[in-house]
């Protein structure tokens, strides 16, 4: 799609487009065909209602395409509240209000997720079945509405549920288990606890007060675990009131046979301690963590211990001889002081070697190899980053320096040689050495499997 065409899209210039489509009638045809962003989804963006109804009369199949974003001109035109447009484009068909876009959504998440009231009621109106669907993430319209604090959408939205009868969908859980309760309370929305317990709108009967996430927690729990500020006395008092246990207090069968996948040692009989429930919480999960996510935090993690490594090559622990002090001559008479060392040392040598080279031997094979563990790291997490080859540099020069200077501070004996061979075999080593641990452990976890669904 060529600037004229996208401008006068932005710009709702309907005469333009006319003009163009007499010029060559099939236009819009050839844009179907190069697919992606369509002069309808510029128009929606825009809230040009004439020229939208214009593209969608003369070619009703733009209303079902999806631009690069993955995102229908329903999706945006829900999500920038153009309340006409919307109505414009049901007319088209209504099963529009079910079209998934990226992660699943549909035109009524984005709606909630920005909070836009009126074209909510458009949706769920013109289908009922679209307050059901879930994202990828198993999360319904409930879940987008807490999670982005759109408290008007929600009681729209539980208003709605009441009128069609499906308050079952006020206990859906995500992919982590959480239901809406538990959302609200993790986030503190005092709001939100209050409508769904006070009993006005919602039956108390019809909320889940003690169903537990994958975590293995009830919604009390969320809340007691990170107790500090002023409002959670309030949360609780209304909790409690309405009946909301601690999962260590389950201790009816409907609740001690409730057992997730990934946590099989959830019963009410062996509850888990609270430290353990806040190790569960901060632990890495695969469907809550992204991996940009993961692999920011590894690079800060691995520059820290790249910097912890390096710094005994700068500074040795111990020190270092300030001065020579070659071994005195056998027929010398001269006695010693007690505070002249008597072993030969050399200016810039670690002192740590002089007296104990064991230790120092141990501890310079594991620094180097923590060190040589956190280049390769580094080298892993930026595989595909802009200026490799530069990047690649600057740690093979940071490597040359380390060796370098640990070779300086080491005596010229034993443990230079054991040093010298470190550095040279860690670099090509570290990574063999890895794959071949990896690949053994899967192997004995894929065997393990196997022998316990054999038992089966």
């Amino acid at each position: 799609m060529d600037r004229r065409m996208i401008q006068s899209a932005w710009n709702g210039d309907v005469d333009h487009l006319l003009t163009e489509i007499d010029t060559n009638p099939f236009l819009l045809h050839s844009m179907a065909l190069e697919g992606g962003q369509t002069p309808l989804h510029i128009a929606c963006l825009a809230g040009n209602l004439n020229f939208a109804a214009t593209v969608v009369q003369l070619r009703r199949e733009f209303a079902n395409e999806l631009n690069q974003d993955g995102f229908s001109p329903l999706h945006i035109a829900a999500a920038c509240g153009h309340i006409e447009i919307v109505k414009e484009l049901l007319k088209v068909d209504l099963g529009l209000c079910l079209i998934e876009g990226k992660d699943r959504r549909i035109p009524l998440h984005l709606a909630v997720i920005k909070g836009k009231v009126e074209v909510i009621r458009e949706l769920v109106l013109s289908s009922l079945d679209s307050v059901e669907c879930m994202t990828a993430q198993g999360e319904t319209s409930l879940h987008l509405a807490v999670k982005n604090n759109q408290f008007k959408a929600f009681q729209v939205l539980i208003h709605h549920l009441k009128q069609v009868n499906k308050e079952d969908l006020l206990n859906s859980k995500d992919f982590h288990g959480n239901t809406i309760l538990h959302l609200a309370v993790s986030m503190k929305q005092y709001e939100v606890v209050d409508f769904l317990l006070n009993g006005e709108v919602i039956s108390k009967e019809k909320i889940e007060l003690n169903s537990l996430n994958k975590s293995g927690l009830t919604p009390l729990d969320m809340l007691l675990m990170f107790q500090s500020e002023a409002g959670d006395r309030e949360i609780d008092e209304i909790l409690v009131q309405s009946g909301a246990l601690k999962a260590g207090n389950l201790q009816s069968p409907e609740y001690t046979q409730q057992e997730t996948p990934d946590h099989r040692d959830i019963i009410s009989e062996n509850p888990r301690s609270p430290s353990r429930k806040l190790l569960d919480y901060f632990k890495y999960n695969n469907l809550k963590d992204s991996p940009s996510k993961v692999r920011n935090t590894l690079l800060v993690i691995v520059i820290l211990i790249t910097a912890a490594t390096y710094q005994p090559a700068l500074s040795p622990p111990g020190g270092t001889w300030q001065d020579d002090y070659p071994p005195p001559a056998r027929n010398s008479t001269a006695k010693n002081n007690s505070s002249t060392p008597t072993k030969s040392h050399t200016a810039g040598e670690a002192i740590m070697v002089t007296h104990n080279p064991v230790a120092y031997t141990i501890f310079l094979c594991a620094n180097s190899v923590g060190f040589y563990m956190s280049l390769y790291m580094i080298e892993v997490l930026t595989a595909a980053f802009p200026l490799r080859w530069e990047l690649r540099i600057s740690l093979y020069a940071l490597s040359m320096t380390y060796s370098t200077c640990m070779n300086a501070i080491a005596p010229n004996s034993y443990v230079t040689f054991v040093f010298i061979a470190s550095s040279i075999a860690l670099p090509f080593m570290i990574p063999v050495t890895t794959i071949l641990l990896r690949n053994y452990f899967n192997r004995c976890r894929n065997v393990s499997v196997y022998a316990s669904q054999g038992r089966v």
